[in-house]
């Protein structure tokens, strides 16, 4: 799910000529660029050596721990820019199916309009968020004492925040160039921003007068909070429509968000606070680490050698090849959190080895592909599955080890289901080859310690899982560049360079839906409906169908992180009242988030698969068909049966 607008090139890179509004873009690319690798790269590094320090002079980073969350919010924001700039911010799939151009240009010009909107809004509110939640020095200029500023590290908070509205003025600004209008009359595409201050009047108050309004600028917030409650379900309802037009969902998220807040009487700058909470937040130092490992393992040769590791140990054993992809696949988007990653990274390699090498069929090799893709979510460190946890409040540990067993089997069905096709169709096998067994396992002795590395550091040696991401980008980084080799110094910045999009695309979600998910929960909605329900549907078994059928629904239109923040604290009242453990309610929202990814008409793997292998959609649809009933079965046993579940966490408890 991204947001695509055509672009038209009207020239070369030879025709920038220095000192052009084009040349002067490009330096503030590349310094937007820098900026974000070199808050990544700190990111990881601060952590790592933090650990390495303590367990050496057993002293470790002064103020490392209040410091790397503020990386975290610059690693945030700006790749939040990068990602308006290259286009690729998450949105719903639904807009590839509008063929006609006039609609189309119609859609992109709103949504861009309503994107650069909602964005200046978010700009001014951060402002007035610095204003009175951090006590900025400049708070002298409108007459109002500076309190002391709180220290992180040599630097105080307020100049950490700055980047929050610089961050939404220049995704304002950004947006407002992909709005598709003639030359003629371009201008007319800051009208958006016009707007977006003309909303933004009650945080322009807040941030003049702070909390001592004058009676008239009272007035003038009442009677915003008046428009606010008079359209807000008619504006929610366009806003909800807009988001299957394709605009950004972090946009509809903050908008629905801001205008509950101002119907409520709340102060929208209150989402500000959330976002900086979000973007702050240790937890989620992981998403982009992990993310950043994956795209390593991705840009190197690691698929390769590991296919050919696992073809050689398997290779013999009819469903051999079809292993070693489903594995292969599951490690791919267990590091990055995307299956969307895993298929266009390695859909070439592995559809070479399943559809030529080993001969399946192409409709075959293309199902398996885009299936195994998701697989990997159920085990760790999935970032899925980390947010699942910060999201229940439930121990990380434990959610790991609860997906276990159901990814497992989710795992062994698709295995399964290879090793019959492969009987059937006679599938060619290669005979067992000790030298070359060894040999693969010696070239990709790295990548497989990894996980190993990881599992262990984090249950034997009782690492946080910020120093786990950290310690994993730094070894694959070592590994990549300087062992194998395979990645040249010379082109790391191209690896974060294709990373950043993702990572800005998940924090923009996460940190912009937080605010509606509070709204959520601050009015009680889920417990209400949950008694609701409790009163029509008495059967836990029914209610778990029904909730099955909503979260296949849910994953065909979602991304999975946006859906984690803002449909599982409505399903958590559930669990309680029909008394399902939260741990195994996480893992069933998952494992039917995955099932959807694959549910025609809108499953995002579908489309990714589409791309990816050049074929016509329908076609896709059908190839995928046979493995969405594999693992739509997987769904119902993992659902209704909690032990697959509970298991392991027990047993992680009883120890």
């Amino acid at each position: 799910m991204r947001f695509h607008v055509n672009k038209k090139t009207t020239g070369t890179r030879n025709s920038v000529l220095p000192g052009t509004i084009a040349e002067k873009q490009s330096v503030i690319c590349s310094i937007e660029d820098w900026i974000c690798n070199i808050a990544l790269i700190l990111l990881a590094l601060v952590p790592a050596l933090d650990y390495l320090l303590s367990i050496t002079i057993h002293r470790g980073i002064p103020s490392s721990s209040e410091l790397v969350p503020q990386l975290l919010l610059i690693a945030g924001l700006v790749s939040g820019m990068i990602t308006t700039r290259k286009q690729e911010h998450l949105a719903i799939g639904l807009i590839h199916y509008i063929k006609h151009e006039k609609v189309l240009k119609v859609l992109k010009i709103i949504s861009a309009s309503l994107s650069s909107s909602i964005a200046i809004l978010l700009s001014f509110a951060s402002l007035a968020y610095i204003k009175t939640a951090l006590s900025p020095p400049w708070m002298l200029w409108f007459g109002e004492e500076a309190q002391s500023a709180q220290m992180i590290a040599f630097l105080p908070a307020w100049a950490f925040a700055l980047f929050l509205p610089l961050a939404f003025f220049v995704i304002a600004l950004r947006f407002t160039r992909l709005i598709p209008l003639p030359e003629k009359i371009k201008p007319l595409s800051f009208i958006p921003v016009i707007f977006g201050v003309f909303c933004a009047v009650p945080v322009i108050l807040k941030f003049i007068w702070g909390l001592n309004l004058p009676p008239a600028a009272f007035d003038i917030s009442d009677w915003y909070i008046g428009i606010a409650d008079f359209i807000k379900i008619p504006a929610i309802i366009f806003l909800v429509v807009m988001a299957f037009g394709g605009t950004p969902l972090f946009i509809v998220f903050a908008g629905v968000a801001m205008l509950l807040f101002e119907a409520e009487a709340w102060e929208i700058d209150t989402i500000i606070t959330d976002v900086n909470f979000t973007l702050t937040k240790s937890d989620f130092i992981a998403i982009p680490l992990f993310t950043l490992t994956g795209f390593f393992l991705s840009e190197s040769k690691a698929g390769e050698r590991l296919v050919n590791a696992f073809k050689s140990f398997f290779g013999w054993f009819p469903g051999g090849v079809v292993i070693a992809t489903v594995v292969l696949c599951a490690f791919f988007t267990t590091f990055t959190g995307a299956s969307g990653v895993t298929i266009l990274a390695l859909g070439g390699i592995l559809y070479t080895v399943l559809s030529e090498n080993a001969q399946y069929s192409p409709g075959f090799s293309t199902g398996l592909i885009t299936s195994s893709g998701s697989i990997g979510l159920l085990f760790p460190p999935s970032l899925p599955l980390i947010l699942v946890g910060v999201t229940i409040q439930q121990s990380i540990l434990e959610l790991f080890a609860a997906g276990f067993i159901p990814g497992l089997i989710l795992s062994c069905a698709m295995i399964l289901f290879g090793i019959i096709v492969s009987i059937k169709t006679k599938v060619p096998l290669e005979k067992f080859n000790i030298r070359k067994a060894l040999r693969s396992l010696k070239a990709s002795f790295f990548e497989i310690l990894l996980p190993i590395m990881l599992l262990y550091g984090y249950i034997g040696l009782g690492l946080s899982l910020v120093q786990i991401s950290a310690i994993a980008l730094v070894y694959i980084f070592f590994i990549e560049v300087f062992i194998t080799r395979e990645i040249p110094l010379k082109n790391v910045p191209r690896v974060f360079i294709k990373a950043i999009p993702i990572i800005g695309g998940i924090l923009s979600i996460i940190a912009l839906s937080k605010g509606l998910s509070d709204y959520v929960v601050y009015t009680q909605a889920p417990e209400n409906f949950a008694h609701w329900l409790q009163t029509a549907v008495s059967s836990k078994i029914v209610f778990l169908l029904i909730l099955n059928l909503a979260l296949i629904f849910v994953g065909c239109f979602m991304d999975i992180f946006s859906a984690i923040v803002v449909v599982l604290p409505l399903i958590i009242p559930l669990g309680q009242v029909y008394d399902i453990n939260p741990l195994h309610l996480g893992i069933i929202f998952l494992i039917n988030l995955e099932a959807g990814f694959l549910t025609p008409p809108v499953g995002l793997n579908l489309f990714l698969a589409s791309y990816r292998f050049k074929k016509p959609f329908v076609e896709i649809c059908k190839y995928v068909f046979p493995f969405l009933l594999i693992q739509l079965a997987v769904v119902f046993l993992v659902t209704y049966v909690d032990d697959l579940s509970l298991f392991l966490p027990a047993l992680l408890n009883s120890k």
